[in-house]
Order: C-alpha cells, then structure tokens, then sequence
C-alpha cells in the first residue's frame, strides 16, 4: 500500500466509532451505585472503586518462591467503577490501575496505581464522569475530542524497553515506569498513527519481533502493526474487513497472522441514534465464525475460511504445519455459544448481580489453508484467559494453563489448570470456594518444566494472593504463596518479567 493511501486512511480510521454523536439529554442519576452498596454478596469488593493508590506493601510469604521467579509479575484492570455517586454499567469500563508484584523467594511485595489518563484525571478534578465508556454512557457527557480522550487503559500490559506498556482496544498504548508505576503519557509509533488503536493482545515471536493489531469498527478497517525487538516501528497499514466485527485478540504463526472473527457485528446506525459502543454490536450468527488469515510478509495476501457461529475473548496460540494436504494451521482458543457474557454477565456484575450465562470452553480449530476449509473440536474443559510458555508463540505446542471451574453461585472461575490440546488430559489446582481466580501466567525455567504464576482474589478473608505453582503439578498446590493485607479489584491481564 502506498505511503499516501495509508495516509488516508489511517486519518479517517482515527476518528473511531466511540466519536460518532451521542443522545445528550441530560438523566438524573440511576441506582446502580445504590444497587451495589445494598448488595449483600461477599464478592463485590472484586469489583469496588479503590478510593487511592497501593503504595509499596510486603506481602506475608509462605514458603519460597523459585529462583526463575524472581522479577516483577506486572497486571492491570479496571479498578474506578465509580465516581461522583454514578457507578459504570459495565466491568470493562473502569479507569484502569496498574500493579506490580516484586519477587524475590520468601520477599513478595505489592503496589498498585491508577494509570494517569487524560480522561482519569479530568474526571478525578471534576468529581464526575466527562465521557461516555465502552458500555456506559453517563448523562451530561460531551463528545470525546479524540479517541485517547477516552482511553482508559485498563485492558493489558507489554513490557518493552524499560517500560510499561497499559494498553486498551481503542487508543494508544500509555507508557509506564516500570519501576515506580508512573503514568509517563500515550506511546506514538509514528507521527501519522497518533491515536490509532492498538490492540490489547499483542504477540511476541521467538525472535523478539512483536505484532498487534486494533480495529476501527466504523470504517471497517484493521490495522496491523509489525515492531522490532528494540521497539521501533518496522511496518504499519489498514486492511479492508466487510462486517467488522468485536476482534479482542489473535494469533501468530511463523509465516501467518490468524483473526477469528466473532458474528458480533457492528452497526454505525445503531452508535448515532446513541447506543453505546457495545450495544452498537449485532450478534449475527448466520456470518458464522470467520478465520482470516493474513501472511506476515505481505499483508495483502489474505485468506478468509469459516468456523460455525460462536463468540470469543481469548486465543492461545496457534501453529502451522505443512501436510501432504497443505498447509494447515491449528489454533486454540476459548469459544461459547454466543456473546451473552460481554452484553449481560460482564454488566450485572456491577451491580454485584450474578447471572449466568453460556459457558466457555477450550476449543481447537484446524484450519486448511489449500483446501480453504475449517473445523474445530471442542474440549471438555471450561476456560478463559488461556496463556502459553512464552516461548513458543506461534510454535508448536501443547499445553495451556487457564483459568477452569465456572461458579454457579459466584461469577468467573474457581480453579486454575494446565490443559495438553493435543489429547485434552488437564490437571488442576482449586481455590476453594471462597476464591475468585484471576489469569495466571507460564514462566519458564530451562529445560526443567518450568512454573505458573497467578493471582486470586480470597473473597472470605478480603485478600489477594499471589500463588506459585510447579506447571507439571499443579494438583499438589502451590510451592509458594504471597497473602497481601488487602483485597485488589478484579483485573484482567498481566507480564512477568525475569529480574
């Protein structure tokens, strides 16, 4: 694509359907907040507004932590739910805190910080919600001037170059020390994609090489981004995708870029008439699932293959092979039927509600890229936030750890498991049931099996535990466990990186 086309488009692309116009009467305020503070559920600290920073707190260890765990587990997610009495509809709309875990054997301490935004902190002066969010639209807002006039940073973090990464779906990545958690301002790749979105789900080759993406619903386009080991901008350009749908994460091959592509579609007519971001989105299931493939050395050569209708969040990782029947690509990801979690469990839980709905399983797709078709297999396990040895993104794998055991009674997962793909045996560990699980990360050790590294949040004793496990036992329990003196909101996402 020539310089100027990208241009061109990256500029119409930078506007973002979050900008289109909005329904601006003013509301009174609704009872949301009122709704959670009555609420009787011993969870809902999970979900409740910090009202400051953490500073730097010792934890109390049990045991010892391995020598190649020693380093900083960083993780972030919504954490300001609410502000001025007016509490946010959705779990994914908080102002994102960042944290970091320091760990070295039996010394584990804690800190955690709200990412200064420039929404965050023309909120916080004003004592009110300025700008509507991703699946809230509090009454009196004004239009965002630009899409990082709304970013809330509070999706996932990259650590790159001594820094933080806090990244988000529809904006700039936002620059964090690393060392002191300060908010350092938004990360500009290059002059021409000031503001463009950046996905929260980049991925890391073995050779350092790291690629993402980010969607621009409104104008259909994706863009994809290619970045040096050393963090400079190699390659980026917008490629066409017609009924663009929700896209939260993707996979790497050694030769391709794989996008499942949910029937969750988006209506810009929807977004004027003043439906929120999400609410703009159609579940259309008779698109099905659609597998675009995209090859890493020419982005425009691309390929799109079909999977039957289901909705995800999260992909492991995906690996190719060369057959006598072609080149075919194999991919794990978690699948449900639908998207009824983003649209209703993910919104009750602010109002401390738990409402159940599908559930999701660890699912592998193969997809034949000479034959151009696809199919998939699902496995017994209930998961999320599936996570691999780091390296071997885009390699041939075979186990995953994820978070398992959906509650009937409370929302999200109770136990934590490492599943082999190829032959779905899967051990686990369970918390118990006073324990909500949060994502839990691989960390290699050599050639030994290596170590898993998570947080939970102990809802019967109010804190947050940090919990290491040996990743080929898993059932014996962890190996080490750090108890913090307080409970930490529900996150999402997280890096560890080695001291």
């Amino acid at each position: 694509m020539e310089r100027r086309e990208l241009l061109r488009l990256l500029a119409s692309a930078g506007a973002l359907p979050l900008l289109a116009p909005l329904a601006r009467a003013a509301g009174t305020a609704d009872d949301w907040q009122v709704q959670f503070e009555a609420s009787g559920a011993p969870w809902k600290t999970g979900f409740a507004t910090p009202p400051n920073d953490f500073p730097l707190t010792r934890a109390t260890v049990r045991g010892r932590f391995p020598d190649a765990v020693a380093g900083t587990l960083f993780r972030i997610g919504p954490a300001g739910h609410d502000l001025g009495g007016e509490r946010y509809h959705h779990w994914f709309d908080g102002d994102g805190m960042v944290h970091r875990f320091v760990i070295e054997g039996t010394d584990v301490r804690h800190q955690g910080r709200y990412v200064a935004t420039p929404k965050r902190v023309a909120e916080t002066k004003a004592g009110r919600r300025l700008f509507e969010a991703f699946g809230t639209t509090p009454p009196g807002v004004e239009p965002p001037t630009s899409a990082d006039s709304i970013n809330v940073a509070n999706t996932s973090v990259l650590p790159m170059g001594g820094e933080v990464l806090a990244l988000w779906e529809g904006g700039s990545a936002t620059r964090i020390d690393a060392s002191t958690l300060d908010t350092l301002g938004v990360k500009t790749w290059r002059p021409d994609l000031a503001g463009m979105p950046f996905s929260a789900h980049p991925k890391i080759d073995p050779d350092g090489t790291v690629w993402n993406f980010g969607v621009s619903s409104g104008q259909g386009l994706l863009a994809l981004y290619e970045i040096a080991p050393e963090g400079t901008l190699r390659r980026a350009a917008v490629v066409p995708v017609a009924d663009m749908p929700m896209v939260h994460d993707f996979a790497v091959t050694e030769r391709h870029l794989v996008f499942l592509l949910p029937p969750l579609v988006y209506d810009g007519k929807r977004k004027e008439a003043g439906a929120t971001f999400l609410d703009a989105h159609v579940w259309r299931p008779e698109l099905g699932m659609r597998a675009l493939v995209v090859d890493k050395q020419n982005w425009e050569r691309r390929q799109m293959l079909a999977l039957p209708a289901g909705f995800l969040f999260h992909v492991g990782n995906a690996w190719e092979e060369d057959t006598p029947r072609g080149t075919q690509i194999h991919i794990d990801y978690v699948r449900s039927e639908n998207s009824d979690s983003v649209f209703i469990s993910n919104r009750e839980v602010m109002r401390a509600r738990r409402v159940k709905t599908t559930e999701p399983h660890l699912t592998v797709a193969t997809l034949n890229l000479s034959g151009g078709r696809a199919t998939q297999t699902a496995l017994a396990q209930e998961a999320e936030f599936p996570r691999i040895d780091p390296r071997r993104v885009g390699l041939r794998h075979r186990q995953v750890v994820h978070a398992t055991q959906i509650r009937r009674d409370l929302p999200g997962f109770g136990a934590v498991a490492r599943t082999d793909v190829e032959t779905g045996r899967s051990q686990r560990f369970s918390y118990g049931a006073q324990t909500m699980v949060e994502e839990h990360v691989f960390v290699p050790d050599g050639s030994r099996p290596g170590w898993v590294l998570g947080t939970a949040f102990d809802f019967g004793r109010q804190k947050t535990v940090l919990s290491c496990f040996a990743a080929d036992n898993l059932a014996a329990g962890p190996v080490a466990q750090a108890t913090l003196p307080y409970a930490l909101p529900l996150g999402l996402h997280g890096a560890f990186v080695a001291a």
